[in-house]
């Protein structure tokens, strides 16, 4: 369908005068775009992305890179990517797309909502299809919740649509948008023991606040608990809470790893830090017939 009349389709069935329409995004892609009375958002339909979310009076919390590559197939640098159901390299299919295939296809716009305390209430879904499997056999429905309003929040529901059981990774690939990555620290996973991505995997334990001085990539085990991201540039902590997400991962590239990415500038690692919800590694998810999964992350802003 041509973008034009696709998105006239779109806003005449879910289109909200004055708070949420669908228009034109980056790379002809088209997305969401909220300004509600508690917040403005963005989210593409691609990947059902968040791309931005600025809480009324706050600047925006989400990190989006200049160098995104705005094209079907391509994931885009920066927002919430969605990863699954597989996280990473497919262990199985070195060839399969990384961090799996949901982040790249487009989804179904299903309906946008306003609710009485201004919380506006956007759903994707997307389910299997021919596409997705040639990379993943398996039956499935995946939907994907956004309330946008003084909390971000954001409801991933897997549910098994076959007659097999199957496991599945997922993440909320959160880039937080920072006003400087070498002053910025993490805190709430002291005494958390993690896999250290780069120092080929060996477990550590955390001590004391998490902070940047080089290329970060860590997957933290057992970790439930909420987690701030403390930024003293611009005078605000993030907080993300999370229910049934067994693991956190804490990711920022570093220099050498940037220049790297053809999706990121050479210094936009240091405006950035992913600090991400997910069951990943010993945490995957086993989901029976019929069964089905809801992981949630809760985000909020408080001003130093």
């Amino acid at each position: 369908m041509d973008v034009t009349k696709q998105i006239d389709e779109l806003n005449r069935r879910v289109g909200l005068a004055g708070v949420a329409e669908v228009v034109v995004g980056m790379g002809g892609l088209p997305k969401v775009r909220v300004t509600g009375g508690l917040a403005s958002a963005e989210i593409y339909l691609h990947g059902a992305q968040v791309t931005s979310w600025q809480p009324a009076g706050a600047e925006d919390v989400i990190f989006l890179s200049e160098h995104s590559q705005w094209e079907d197939g391509r994931a885009i640098r920066g927002g919430i990517p969605i990863c699954s159901p597989w996280f990473g390299s497919k262990a199985d299919d070195p060839k399969a797309p990384s961090h799996g295939f949901v982040r790249i296809r487009e989804w179904h716009l299903d309906s946008v909502t306003a609710e009485n305390d201004g919380t506006v209430v956007v759903i994707f879904s997307t389910e299997s299809d021919e596409a997705s499997r040639l990379w993943w056999p398996h039956e499935f429905r995946m939907v994907h919740r956004i309330a946008i309003g003084k909390a971000l929040r954001l409801d991933l529901t897997v549910a098994n649509t076959g007659n097999t059981a199957f496991e599945f990774a997922e993440a909320l690939h959160t880039y937080f948008r920072v006003g400087g990555t070498r002053t910025v620290h993490v805190r709430g996973l002291e005494g958390v023991t993690y896999q250290d991505n780069a120092d080929g995997n060996r477990e550590k334990i955390q001590s004391g606040d998490l902070t940047f001085a080089g290329a970060t990539d860590n997957v933290y085990l057992n970790a439930r608990g909420p987690i701030e991201l403390v930024d003293p540039t611009l005078r605000r902590t993030i907080r993300t809470e999370k229910r049934n997400s067994a693991t956190t991962v804490v990711w920022n590239p570093g220099q050498q790893g940037a220049v790297a990415l053809a999706d990121l500038g050479d210094d936009e690692w240091q405006r950035m830090v992913c600090v991400e919800a997910c069951n990943v590694r010993r945490a995957t998810v086993s989901l029976g017939p019929g069964k089905e999964h809801t992981m949630t992350a809760i985000l909020t802003v408080v001003a130093d």
